[in-house]
């Protein structure tokens, strides 16, 4: 007979209670602000808050608050103009010590925030912003580790006292060290048992005088692979210092990065930050003609030429690099003694102690920083644009080293622009290996706002005309259908909000979709009762029926798209995976309001009547 389980009753209660609750803050639209971030050097305070108010009174925009909120004052603005205008005002006057930028910033109520509640995560297509996809170069990555193994070679076997006439890298990933004749006889020995000690992932073969040492495939694997790890926490690094909310940065296939920055504006500003590839590399001047060099190729063994900027004339640097970007703790902007801007830069202990070393032994001697920076280039060949890289490496001026000094210096002969990117680049880490722009997709606000926009009109449109086809055809269980329905999506938007899960336009589309399955679902059921009832089985009796027989054939159905959007989650990208959550999310929410809701309503309604004669199906 019609029976149902009171405690299921509470239990229906307890979600829709908890679905209203956290389906709410996403009847509060954001704001659009400006998101201002201290550095190491800046300070939230009062004295702040009044230098933006009076900034923006003086650029002609009046905010709607301007509070800290949490780690960041935030600037809440009336609309997307305004937003832009007390940007440029703020970004030109507050400097180096912080941080702005763009953001829409959440309006909850406090009270429903602090019981968790937060609005669903609007992916790019949603919100606008740029989506980056970049290239890692391999190579270059494997280039620079071969350099390293190299110079730790000529490192080691001179700390070993074992003289050697050349260190240099083959084709096939090895490197050869020539030893010298007086090295004595048993000298290939202890230098490949010293390296071996050294370096023990690498493969060593000795003939006569010279040792070979080969990468390993699985070295090579490793190295490539570390690079790009390397690349994605550096990048994560430098998008916090864009303040953006939510950003995604995943790993795609064996060599590219995919970077998506909701909720920014600032394009320009995001691609030369996350995509700009510039650092130092401190070197010692080598003695010997430079020009003569330049003129003849013939390059003395050890040295590297590279051009002055200021100047254009060569220099001759030292192959090994005293210290790089890698190694940077911090830095910041400052000024040097003639008032010009330098940037006071920190080491690591290891970087500090080689610099020291090095500093205490050359007083008075040259060393340069070196400035390298690839920069893309966009050629037209038989009419296509061909887009290449090139990489830029200058020597700013050679300074004499006037004393000692180890973890802390400071970096002049840069211009202001120069020194405060560069003083951002170091602070977030250096690259790996550099990296490309492969596919670049700028999304407006407008346009976020106008697929949200639309998305919602889908939705809704697909429930009116689903709900008004049911109710005609179903009649009275068209009707509990219908409430069924509502409450799915309720159930699928709160969920949503709860795991901060990204609604993305294909997420309305799995929306949608999990709409038709609640659909499935509920016909199957409405259906069976039909055929009960042709039976001649008493009403009571064939609702009962109805939901008992259905439901296997529903979990069956529902069982099946769940393995399809669980493999679409766990192998698709971007796109894929917020159709597939928002589908998974849906077939789970479908087959409760379906089974346990629909036939909790047909309850209250038919199961108290003791003379049932008919049913409105």
């Amino acid at each position: 007979m019609l029976e149902f389980p009171k405690w299921k009753y509470f239990l229906i209660l307890l979600v829709l209670g908890l679905s209203v609750l956290y389906a709410l803050p996403n009847a509060y639209q954001k704001d659009p602000s400006v998101q201002i971030t201290a550095n190491r050097s800046g300070q939230l305070d009062d004295a702040l808050r009044s230098r933006v108010k009076a900034e923006l009174a003086k650029a002609g925009v009046t905010p709607r608050s301007v509070e800290i909120e949490g780690d960041n004052l935030m600037v809440r603005l009336t609309s997307l103009a305004e937003q832009s205008k007390a940007n440029n005002a703020l970004r030109t006057t507050l400097g180096e010590n912080y941080t702005v930028a763009l953001n829409l910033a959440s309006t909850v109520p406090d009270w429903l925030a602090n019981l968790g509640g937060k609005p669903m995560v609007l992916g790019l297509d949603l919100q606008g912003g740029v989506h980056f996809v970049m290239q890692v170069d391999q190579r270059a990555a494997l280039d620079k580790r071969m350099d390293a193994y190299a110079e730790d070679m000529r490192v080691s076997l001179r700390d070993a006292r074992i003289a050697y006439q050349s260190v240099e890298r083959r084709p096939n990933n090895t490197i050869v060290a020539t030893l010298a004749a007086e090295a004595g006889a048993d000298a290939a020995g202890r230098a490949r048992d010293e390296l071996a000690r050294l370096m023990p992932t690498l493969s060593y073969d000795v003939s006569g005088n010279t040792v070979v040492v080969t990468i390993p495939e699985a070295e090579l694997r490793l190295i490539a692979s570390s690079a790009i790890e390397q690349n994605i926490t550096t990048l994560r690094n430098r998008v916090n210092e864009l303040g953006v909310a939510e950003p995604i940065i995943q790993r795609q296939g064996e060599d590219r990065i995919v970077v998506q920055l909701p909720g920014v504006q600032d394009t320009a500003e995001a691609k030369r930050l996350i995509g700009a590839t510039a650092t130092l590399e401190f070197r010692a001047v080598v003695d010997g003609d430079a020009m003569d060099a330049k003129t003849t190729g013939r390059v003395p063994p050890g040295a590297k030429l590279f051009t002055i900027r200021d100047t254009g004339a060569p220099v001759l640097l030292s192959k090994r690099v005293l210290a790089s970007g890698d190694q940077m703790v911090n830095a910041k902007v400052g000024v040097d003694q003639n008032g010009l801007p330098a940037v006071d830069i920190t080491l690591n202990s290891i970087a500090g102690q080689r610099m020291f070393d090095f500093t205490s032994e050359n007083v008075g001697k040259l060393m340069s920083v070196v400035y390298i920076e690839r920069i893309p280039t966009v050629t037209m060949v038989d009419g296509k644009e061909v887009r290449g890289v090139r990489v830029r490496e200058e020597a700013l001026s050679p300074t004499r080293i006037a004393g000692v000094f180890g973890k802390n210096f400071q970096t002049t002969g840069l211009e202001k622009t120069e020194a405060d990117n560069l003083a951002k680049l170091l602070r977030a880490g250096s690259l790996a290996a550099p990296m490309d722009f492969v596919e670049e997709r700028i999304i407006g606000p407008s346009l976020g706002a106008e697929n949200v926009e639309r998305g919602i009109t889908a939705v809704v449109y697909a429930f009116v005309f689903t709900l008004a086809f049911f109710t005609i055809y179903y009649r009275m269980f068209g009707v509990i259908t219908s409430v069924a329905l509502l409450m799915n999506l309720l159930i699928v938007v709160a969920v949503m909000s709860m795991f901060g899960a990204t609604m993305t336009l294909p997420g309305f589309a799995g929306l949608a979709l999990s709409v038709g399955l609640s659909v499935d679902a509920n016909v199957l059921i409405n259906e069976r009762i039909r055929e009960e009832l042709r039976h001649g089985v008493p009403p009571k009796a064939a609702i009962a029926a109805g939901y008992e027989k259905a439901g296997g054939t529903i979990m069956d159905a529902n069982l099946t798209g769940l393995i399809v959007g669980v493999a679409l989650y766990v192998f698709g990208t971007g796109p894929l995976k917020g159709f597939a959550l928002t589908m998974i999310i849906g077939i789970f929410a479908s087959m409760f309001t379906a089974i346990t809701v629909s036939r909790a309503l047909a309850q209250l309604i038919y199961g108290n009547r003791k003379k049932l004669k008919s049913v409105a199906i």
